[in-house]
């Protein structure tokens, strides 16, 4: 994170939702970079690992958010994880918790709840 901008990777395979999150995040000064599913995320991750936070959706095809999430636990990703799915069974939320994701949250989600989300996961340092 630089400057409180954070990178931000979002993988989610509804084009709605990742325009939305396009334009949400940008508007707060963060970076996003979008793809429509777990495997072109992981791809994206091996060239460049250097997000401050990556965003799954639990369903995509190719790689779902459990599969995505296995991989970045393997690959040591240092980042904050958060899966933003609009339904877990208990079972899959567990297999996430397991993982040591950084938050779950559940679709749909208002604006104001991803803000604060962030600043949960991004407290701002203490001033001198």
């Amino acid at each position: 994170m630089r400057n409180g901008c954070l990178r931000i990777l979002y993988a989610d395979d509804l084009p709605e939702l990742r325009d939305l999150a396009r334009v949400s995040f940008a508007r707060e000064g963060h970076d996003i970079e979008c793809f429509a599913d777990g495997a072109l995320a992981l791809d994206r991750i091996m060239v460049d690992p250097e997000f401050d936070l990556i965003i799954t959706d639990h369903h995509m095809p190719n790689l779902n958010g459990l599969e995505f999430v296995t991989q970045l636990r393997e690959l040591a990703y240092p980042g904050k994880i958060m899966v933003f799915s609009s339904e877990l069974s208990e079972t899959i939320a567990r297999q996430y918790r397991k993982l040591q994701v950084d938050r779950i949250l559940y679709k749909p989600v208002f604006p104001s709840l991803l803000r604060q989300s962030l600043i949960d996961l991004f407290p701002a340092p203490p001033r001198a």
